[in-house]
């Protein structure tokens, strides 16, 4: 009965190590997979993080253009606007003033504010409302051309300080 028992206890023991293997066996990660998946964590949590914070702008932004529409629907007090200069375009004339001083040269492909300048001019000129891109496209010189043509100016679509103080001249006598 003694050998009984012991075999008994044997086989259950074996048993149970034999679960506990198959277990370990079945349930191990290679330390590659195990890395993957702390990766995956961190990049969920960063992820949750960035997706906070984006939506912290767009509503900052929000509010940000919200003040801007309320700006533009309330127009500034005017701030001594001398007779010379129109307070209706003052800050664009300021603009092409800049420009013209600083001899700058605008031509097809140009690109940044001084064409947003450009741009915004003959927006006010055509009585048009097209988008401000600043990049000097084949419609912005086109218009540029016309301008010139209009002013007396050699038209080659290229805008310098002599188109710049047409440019002014025009809006002072047109506000």
């Amino acid at each position: 009965m003694q050998n009984f028992k012991f075999i008994v206890f044997s086989v259950v023991v074996l048993f149970v190590m034999g679960l506990v293997g198959y277990w370990a066996v079945v349930t191990i990660e290679p330390g590659d997979i195990n890395i993957e998946k702390e990766k995956q964590k961190e990049l969920k949590a960063e992820n949750k993080e960035l997706q906070k914070e984006v939506k912290d702008l767009k509503d900052k932004l929000a509010l940000l253009e919200a003040d801007s529409l309320e700006k533009l629907k309330t127009p500034p007090a005017p701030e001594n606007p001398s007779p010379a200069q129109p307070s209706k375009y003052r800050n664009l004339i300021n603009d092409l003033q800049k420009l013209a001083d600083n001899k700058v040269f605008l031509k097809e492909k140009s690109r940044g504010t001084a064409v947003g300048t450009i741009q915004t001019f003959l927006n006010v000129y055509n009585g048009t409302n097209k988008r401000v891109d600043n990049d000097y496209g084949a419609g912005t010189k086109t218009d540029v051309m016309n301008f010139q043509k209009a002013e007396g100016l050699s038209a080659d679509g290229e805008a310098g300080p002599n188109t710049f103080l047409k440019m002014i001249d025009w809006l002072k006598e047109n506000s």
